[in-house]
């Protein structure tokens, strides 16, 4: 390489070097803008609630409960096609996706990954109840967790019984017995991440049962489900009522009684994704607004270097502080109507007082109505960098998605409103 090249070369990377410094900042902004604003599946759309898997209980060799007349097998499909083309009339944006349509077995293994290939965002398995007395009746409905009572312990038991159909199930289920006691005890470990999205969920299927049939209200409660623990989205286990009972299941094998159990979960499922969306909406403002946050702060870091590179037009030294006793007075003059910052870390579809060890671990909680639904913050600073720090508090306590909202006389704006307000 001759000495011209090489000092060619050099001056290219020096240039390079050069521009690549100048627009690394705004170049980094765009970047996240593009991400933020980028359609389908980059925006919040992407976190709707938009593809529903349907999971008819048991099938083909595997029959499930019995009662005196019928099987859960094909009770559990019936209401389970039925809940799908409801939910699809009331929207048909969501994709609904069945396990099974007919009369055939499906491992529960392959029911979990139908729905992780599919990358569902929510989970609903149907079935039926059974009990050795014909006494128990009514509907109840499970999530992934703590087996609460040997009662919860036998309905998990009975319904990961299906892995029992399935040839050399020790190897695909990693040596897990259906029939044990003590295989069931693993679940007592697992910490499920959508918890609180399953029991908003849960709940919202209880209250539509009551509503809509004549089913014992049996509450929402907790056991480990192998289908459930294996399933990466939100989730939840539907024992719709008792065959063991001749009312429930002259109930649940009516025509009647079918078309009413689909309604209540077809409703549950839209309440839960009028609110799950609601949520979705608030954060994708809330990127938008970190973004504009960062664009700011990137046009005022290069306001502050341009005014410390500039010379006056005489030779006398700039400097930052002043004596002048009018601008010490307005520093240390109290500031009204100035924005307050709270951390938002949960919103619900109904007002409830939040206890518990982890919510215990917060600073003071404090709740506002919003679009109807009831949202809950965490402390609050007139700061903007401080109510960042207590974003991270509230996010080391267990809430990952809690993020900034701001309010001006008692108003609810946007951060860069907020920021404007306090000439953060």
């Amino acid at each position: 390489m001759t000495t011209n090249t090489k000092l060619n070369s050099l001056v290219f990377l020096t240039l390079v070097n050069t521009i690549s410094n100048y627009f690394a900042k705004i170049a980094l902004v765009l970047f996240i803008a593009i991400i933020v604003f980028l359609p389908s599946k980059t925006t919040d759309a992407q976190n709707r609630l938009n593809k529903i898997v349907i999971d008819a209980g048991h099938g083909g060799k595997d029959p499930g409960a019995s009662g005196k007349y019928s099987r859960e097998k094909d009770v559990v499909l019936a209401i389970a096609l039925k809940t799908g083309q409801m939910i699809k009339q009331e929207h048909p944006e969501v994709e609904i996706i069945y396990t099974r349509k007919t009369d055939v077995f499906i491992p529960l293994k392959k029911r979990a990954e139908i729905a992780n290939k599919a990358n569902a965002d929510l989970f609903i398995s149907i079935h039926c109840n059974s009990n050795h007395s014909s006494q128990p009746h009514g509907s109840e409905t499970y999530v992934m967790g703590l087996h609460k009572s040997e009662a919860n312990l036998n309905v998990a038991k009975a319904e990961n019984a299906a892995i029992l159909f399935e040839d050399d199930y020790e190897t695909n289920y990693d040596g897990f017995d259906p029939t044990s006691d003590e295989s069931h005890i693993i679940f007592n470990f697992f910490q499920n991440s959508f918890i609180y999205h399953n029991l908003d969920l849960a709940t919202k299927m209880q209250a539509q049962f009551t509503s809509k049939t004549p089913l014992r209200d049996r509450g929402v409660k907790q056991a480990g489900f192998w289908v459930l623990y294996k399933t990466t989205m939100p989730g939840v286990l539907l024992e719709t009522g008792f065959l063991s009972n001749s009312n429930d299941e002259k109930f649940l094998n009516s025509k009647d009684g079918q078309k009413k159990l689909s309604q209540a979960i077809a409703q549950a499922v839209s309440d839960y994704k009028k609110s799950h969306d609601a949520i979705e909406v608030d954060k994708a403002k809330h990127k938008t607004q970190t973004v504009n946050s960062a664009s700011e702060i990137n046009n005022e870091d290069e306001t502050k270097k341009e005014k410390v590179q500039e010379k006056p037009n005489n030779s006398s030294t700039i400097t930052t502080t002043s004596t002048d006793k009018t601008n010490i007075e307005e520093v240390n003059k109290p500031v009204l109507n100035k924005a307050i910052y709270k951390v938002q870390f949960l919103s619900l579809s109904t007002q409830k007082k939040l206890e518990g060890k982890k919510y215990n671990a917060l600073p003071v909680i404090s709740s506002y109505k919003h679009k109807g639904m009831y949202r809950y913050t965490s402390g609050e600073s007139k700061n903007y960098e401080e109510a960042i720090e207590l974003q991270k508090v509230v996010r080391k306590a267990g809430f990952k998605d809690a993020f900034l909202v701001a309010f001006f006389n008692g108003e609810r704006v946007s951060i860069k409103e907020a920021r404007a307000k306090n000439n953060e």
